[in-house]
């Protein structure tokens, strides 16, 4: 089966189609040019979106608007491919694509989302539980380096394929395929917009 997975919950995006659990093709890309990345890779493993069997996309946490931006995408294209759709946490591909590290992405407001004992949780950075020599990964990771490497924790070098969610993890750990209006996000938090109007 050839699955088109993809999440635009962070800064860069990732898309990448996957056949029985062989990665056919890997991209990053902003988040609103994901179509475009998507159709590219399907011609580059010559096939075309009609073969596309499933399709597999981040829920968050990460920024609303990327998220939304998702979720929006994989429903229009699961239904108008008529293919069943399934959620996977971005923090939990950020974990596949680096086993035994601590995913961490930028919340902003000076918070991160991490998962704390399997959970995602958005806590300050500083609240972070880690252990001495713990690796730490994600966007979250590299802008508060200084915060988790004072607390004891190892975060890889910028740029470190660890740090971005990798699509290929999603297409690997998606299960419960089903109709695309029913995948969920991830927020943990309100938006900017709701706490804005709720002031």
């Amino acid at each position: 089966m050839l699955t088109l997975a993809f999440d635009t919950a962070t800064d860069l995006a990732s898309c990448a189609v996957v056949r029985d659990g062989e990665l056919l093709g890997e991209r990053s890309t902003r988040p609103i040019a994901v179509l475009a990345a998507a159709d590219a890779l399907l011609r580059a493993a010559g096939a075309r979106p009609s073969d596309v069997g499933a399709i597999a996309v981040g829920t968050g946490p990460g920024s609303f608007t990327g998220t939304r931006i998702g979720l929006a995408t994989a429903r229009g294209l699961g239904l108008a491919l008529g293919v069943p759709v399934a959620g996977v946490s971005t923090l939990a591909a950020l974990a596949a694509g680096a086993p035994d590290a601590v995913p961490v992405i930028d919340a902003r407001r000076r918070e991160v989302f991490a998962l704390v004992d399997g959970e995602a949780r958005c806590l300050a950075p500083g609240d972070l539980p880690v252990s001495a020599g713990q690796t730490c990964v994600g966007d979250g990771a590299v802008r508060y380096r200084a915060v988790l490497e004072a607390a004891g924790a190892f975060v890889p070098p910028d740029g470190s394929a660890e740090h971005r969610p990798r699509a290929r993890f999603h297409a690997l750990l998606a299960r419960d395929y089903g109709a695309a209006d029913a995948v969920e996000p991830i927020y943990l938090r309100a938006p900017d917009a709701e706490r804005a109007v709720a002031a």
